[in-house]
């Protein structure tokens, strides 16, 4: 699955976890400094970040282009020298790279709409209060900022859904060719030609979506968990717990844990049983197709006793599946009230404009939601890793390796009925 796209996948995405770190780690030390020393300084203390398409030709933007640049190019031509017979080196590195770039990008856009939304909505409130210094052109020309970044956000929207569609067909072409070139060895395994073509398709789709996601969701923490602690300086008490310092930073990263521990263990019987169901399924597709073709085959008896292992996977799914969603719409209510909740001595007490309030939820939001990445796509993880056990026993096929445990039963059931020995 991965091997065949991206070289030593182990190593690669190990040195590029840490590679990453490292650059996280310098940007917010001495980046700054950095960038200054080129003439790209960042922002003065108290000075306000430009709206609409200046945002994002400010020169600490430029500088991050740049730097992002240095460091991509330092990682990406090493590996070129490591994996050099690999063939798909130049869409697993640079392609992987422009996504991560992509992705930051966009969240940039949602830092530049946050920057918007403050003066936008102080001057609105003050519009709504009857302040007569508000006027109709003033308003106007703060929603042409509002329009200058949405057409931003489409043209990277669009770019972001072409390239990653290639790149995961791509990928999906990397396996395809990986499995085809072993297909003596895989042809035996139940399901062969299913795996090879229908499950590589949901893999690749299903990753096309998560890894997106995924990625969105890092550098959404990377870009806003530094403003959300700056912003924390604008609460007073918290309720319940009084006084504490960036209280937003440490409630966000605190919900954001404890529902996504609270979701793990809800569903953790969840992806066995999807697995589960997918076998079930194949046997009763299985067993019907043969009945095309012979007639002694999917007679009454044998069909009633294929659905009825279907009907049972499903009946434990729907168990397990209601106890997982009490859980989760009981944390996604409780999710949608607790800025507010937190916020209201913050308001009684007049600490903040609704343009704080708006830049607030927002950032609060986004962290929130990037914390909850397993609580979201939940549904969706454990689909793939279903898809994932799946085509395990390609991989053991490959590695002439013992089959996973769940393909050794159904082996050696398939050679009982047969008449084979076991």
């Amino acid at each position: 699955m991965f091997h065949s796209f991206f070289p030593q996948p182990k190593l690669f995405f190990t040195s590029a976890a840490v590679w990453a770190a490292i650059c996280i780690a310098v940007w917010y030390t001495v980046g700054p400094q950095m960038g200054a020393a080129i003439g790209l300084p960042p922002l003065a203390p108290g000075e306000k970040a430009p709206l609409g398409l200046a945002y994002f030709t400010s020169p600490d933007n430029l500088w991050f282009y740049l730097y992002f640049l240095i460091f991509v190019l330092t990682f990406g031509f090493a590996w070129k020298v490591i994996a050099r017979d690999h063939p798909w080196t130049s869409w697993s590195i640079w392609g992987s790279a422009f996504i991560v770039f992509i992705a930051y990008f966009a969240v940039q856009l949602q830092v530049a709409l946050n920057n918007w939304r403050g003066p936008f909505f102080d001057m609105f409130q003050k519009g709504l209060s009857g302040d007569k210094s508000v006027t109709a052109e003033a308003l106007w020309g703060l929603q042409l900022y509002f329009l200058q970044i949405g057409i931003v956000f489409v043209v990277v929207n669009v770019i972001t859904a072409f390239f990653t569609n290639h790149y995961v067909f791509r990928w999906r072409t990397a396996m395809n060719d990986y499995y085809m070139s072993l297909w003596p060895k895989l042809r035996h395994i139940e399901g062969a030609s299913q795996r090879v073509q229908e499950d590589t398709m949901r893999f690749a789709n299903i990753l096309e979506g998560l890894g997106v996601a995924f990625i969105n969701s890092i550098m959404t923490l990377v870009v806003f968990l530094p403003l959300l602690f700056q912003m924390s300086d604008y609460v007073g008490d918290v309720p319940i717990l009084g006084a504490v310092p960036h209280s937003l930073f440490w409630l966000a990263i605190g919900w954001s844990l404890f529902g996504t521990a609270l979701l793990a263990f809800a569903g953790i019987k969840l992806p066995g049983l999807q697995f589960r169901n997918q076998r079930v399924e194949a046997a009763y597709r299985k067993e019907l197709v043969y009945g095309e073709d012979d007639a002694d085959r999917a007679d009454p008896i044998t069909v009633r006793e294929l659905f009825a292992n279907v009907r049972r996977n499903y009946f434990r799914m729907y168990w397990h599946y209601c106890y997982f969603n009490v859980a989760r719409f009981t944390y996604n209510q409780l999710d949608a009230t607790l800025l507010t909740f937190i916020l209201i001595p913050t308001v009684a007490a007049g600490r903040i404009t609704m343009g704080v309030w708006q830049q607030i939820a927002t950032a609060f939001g986004e962290v929130s939601n990037s914390f909850q990445y397993l609580v979201s796509y939940w549904s969706t993880i454990i689909e793939l890793l279903s898809i994932h056990k799946r085509l395990k026993a390609f991989e053991a096929a490959i590695d002439d390796k013992p089959l996973p445990e769940i393909d050794q039963r159904y082996l050696e059931t398939q050679m009982e009925e047969e008449g084979r020995p076991a």
